[in-house]
This record gives structure tokens, sequence and C-alpha cells, in this order.
């Protein structure tokens, strides 16, 4: 079984006299990128704060790389990543002066190492240019860059994609892969981009009320409906009156995989033709208002 990187056990916070976060329990393992997710004032913030020891958890306990938050901050937050947005550097500087800035901060950061991880996230051609003439793609890969210097083993990103047009975002997530598998990085990603979590993450971890109350892989789900579109609509309503419901310029029937070549034929038997059939996935967007009753997703501040 492999080793979870991070331990978050029967994690609580209460500020005021309210209870924010309510007996949180996750773990993230090496090599697998998370999605967190939640509504407005789900908890997600301050879970992300605690876990980067700016905020004191009331009770229970964050455990990275075998080090307590609390009680070995500084051995446990040296194997912690971090890119919250837009990541701020010196402009005036070029991109390897800001590494090499960056690198002073942590111990053991070699010149090897800086070339290493400029060259991981592909910008070997740009590197000693000025970051004031990157574009946000540029920054946002920099930014990563900075968080790998010394090889965290935990990768937190806040809103990574915000401001990225679709190359940029396709980019930015194949980088994200790369890391994860290369690397063996656990890595958290929260965001309101749902359609992007969807192809950027593994699984997802649903926070609602300060309480965990979803934590899944995201693997197709085996489709229990198909979406048809037929020659003659009046006829096929005639037929299976009560079987297909209308949507579109089509229909939507209740049907299993293993029933789609019987029911094809039925079709054609009653001298229906058929012009378009595909199963009707449920998307993340549609499971996450299942899960949490409609909540919005807000981004961490």
């Amino acid at each position: 079984m492999t080793q979870p990187i991070v331990e978050i056990k029967n994690l609580s916070k209460t500020i005021k006299g309210k209870q924010i976060i309510k007996n949180l329990n996750l773990t993230f393992l090496p090599g697998q990128i998370t999605g967190f997710l939640g509504p407005n004032g789900a908890g997600k913030t301050t879970t992300i704060r605690m876990m980067t020891g700016l905020m004191h958890p009331s009770e229970g306990e964050i455990i990275i790389n075998g080090h307590s938050i609390v009680n070995n901050f500084e051995q446990a937050i040296s194997n912690v990543g971090v890119i919250v947005e837009n990541p701020e550097m010196y402009k005036y500087m070029s991109g390897y002066k800001n590494l090499q800035h960056f690198a002073r901060m942590h111990k053991g950061v070699t010149k090897e190492r800086i070339d290493e991880v400029v060259a991981q996230v592909g910008l070997q051609n740009r590197i000693h240019e000025k970051v004031k003439t990157y574009s946000l793609g540029m920054r946002q890969r920099l930014g990563l860059a900075q968080a790998l210097l010394h090889r965290p083993k935990f990768l937190i990103l806040d809103e990574p994609t915000n401001g990225l047009d679709p190359a940029g975002i396709r980019e930015f997530r194949m980088y994200l892969h790369k890391i994860a598998m290369e690397d063996n990085v656990a890595i958290l990603v929260s965001s309101h981009m749902l359609s992007e979590i969807e192809l950027m993450v593994e699984r997802i971890a649903i926070i609602q009320n300060g309480e965990l109350i979803d934590i899944r892989e995201l693997k197709q789900e085996i489709a229990s409906q198909y979406y048809i579109e037929v020659g003659q609509p009046e006829k096929l309503e005639e037929l299976y009156a009560g079987r297909v419901k209308k949507e579109s310029s089509g229909f939507v029937v209740d049907l299993t995989r293993e029933n789609v070549p019987e029911y094809v034929r039925s079709l054609m038997e009653a001298g229906i033709d058929l012009y378009t059939i595909h199963p009707i996935q449920k998307r993340l967007e549609d499971q996450f208002i299942e899960m949490t009753g409609g909540g919005a997703i807000n981004a961490i501040h």
C-alpha cells in the first residue's frame, strides 16, 4: 500500500465560537492530483491555511511527509510548494535571476536544480529574458518552477489557470501531469473551473459546511441513458410511449450499453431511421450540483 505524503487527521477549526472545519480526514498520495472543491464558505480557504501553517488547528493534526505542521513546522513545510493564482515575480529581473533569488531561501538548491526545473516547465528559450516580457502563461510556468525548486513532496495550487487562454490552460495541465508522474509529487488543485478540473485531476474531494461530504476517483461512469435522433420522431413516440423523452432535436432513452444493439435492431425493424446515438455521461458539474444541492464554487483567497 502506498504511503500518503499528507495525512489530515480529525482536523477542526473554531473561530469566534463558530466551528468552521469539522473533523476533517483526508490523505494525499504521491503522483496523484486531487481537486479540492466546495461551495462558497465551505471551508476550503481555512483548510489550506492550516495546511500551510498560516492558521493553527483547534483540534486534530496535519502530517506532511511524516512531520507535524504544528509541532515540526520547518520540517513539514519544507516539503510543500504553493502557487496562489498569478505568482508575483520581480518583473525587472530575468526569469533565471528570479529563480536564483528564490533558491537562496532554501538549502541545497544548486544551479543544476534550477536548470532542471527550467527544462521541466519548458522555459529554456526565454529564461534569461526579463519577466516583464513574459506572457501570463509563461509567468505561471515560472511560478511553477519556483514552487518546485526545493523538490517538494506536496504541491498546493489555488486557481492556477486563472486568466490563461485555452492553449495556456492545456499547456499548464500537461506540465502538471508530467510533474506528478516524473517526480511523484502529491498535488492539490483548487479551482472554480469545473470543466478544467475534470481534465486535470484524478480524484475530487468535496467540502461543504466544513465537512468532507464526498471523495471519489474521477472515472468514466457507465451510461444508463442514451441520446438518439431519428427520421420518424412521431412513429418513435407512438411505439415507445413513456419510454422516450423529447430533448432538443432528439430523444433520451433509458438504456444500458449491452442493450444498445438490440434497441437499434428494433428501430430498424419498425422502419425507423436512426441518425445519431450516443451515451449521456454525467459531467463533474452535474455531479457537484447533485452532491452539494447546487452550491456555487468560489476561488480560495
